[in-house]
């Protein structure tokens, strides 16, 4: 039984990167996994990911770029206000300008950078460098 899907997408993503692996499949399926796999193919930390209908839950088969360092999902979910997102980007990437926070606000998913010039807030959901 599976509590934090989108953790074990993450850390599955993160160990076949460390592997050497160049494909993953992900299951279940869900929309906030698919959205988090999007963000992370727009910064180009995933080459390209497809869903695929099992009748069991779904799998998303993800190409991977070897240029993931490190990437997982912040638990708690942390609230964030907008003014407050740079001491969470200290705590969970490494440097400055390097990697994003994906965080839950209420126009959608979006990295910490968009929010910050939308003047938004919200959960942390996960990271990725």
């Amino acid at each position: 039984m599976q509590n934090d899907p989108l953790s074990d997408a993450l850390s599955k993503i993160k160990n076949s990167v460390n592997v050497g692996k160049l494909e993953v499949e992900i299951r279940p399926a869900s929309k906030l996994i698919g959205k988090v796999l999007k963000i992370m193919q727009d910064y180009n930390y995933v080459k390209d990911f497809e869903y695929l209908d099992n009748n069991r839950g779904g799998v998303f088969r993800v190409r991977l770029h070897p240029s993931i360092n490190s990437c997982g999902s912040i638990k708690p979910r942390f609230s964030v206000k907008r003014e407050d997102i740079e001491k969470f980007e200290a705590r969970y990437l490494p440097a400055q300008d390097f990697g994003i926070l994906i965080i839950s606000t209420n126009r959608g998913l979006m990295t910490h950078s968009e929010a910050k010039k939308n003047g938004l807030g919200g959960k942390l959901i996960a990271y990725v460098y």
